[in-house]
């Protein structure tokens, strides 16, 4: 298969979907929920997709012969699971402090929280 760069993907839309939103995606979200849960900060969230993203751009290289050292695709892949993983983190604070601080806090929103 030749190579059809784009913007965002190195070698194909579907490749890109699948490794990055989906394998990729999902781990980052259960690790936004996972940072979330343990009360950890959003700095070793961020650590965290660094590590994963490594990950991912790693399987792009392995399985669809994507270039492992290529700046570009590696900041393209950190954005898109940074967002992903901080969606989680979001979501799962935001159900946190309306549960457990309710004398507090309501949810909002799916992402927010308002005093009482």
């Amino acid at each position: 298969m030749e190579k059809a760069n784009g913007l965002l993907w190195e070698v194909s839309l579907w490749e890109f979907v699948f490794v990055t939103i989906g394998l990729g995606g999902g781990a980052a979200y259960l690790t936004g929920r996972a940072v979330a849960r343990a009360w950890h900060s959003k700095v070793e969230l961020a650590i965290d997709v660094v590590l994963l993203t490594l990950a991912s751009r790693f399987i792009h290289f392995s399985l669809f012969k994507g270039t492992l050292t290529s700046l570009h695709y590696f900041v393209v892949d950190l954005i898109v699971l940074m967002a992903i993983a901080f969606l989680g983190y979001r979501i799962t604070r935001s159900k946190q402090l309306s549960r457990q601080y309710s004398f507090m806090y309501r949810r909002k929103s799916l992402l927010g929280w308002e005093p009482k």
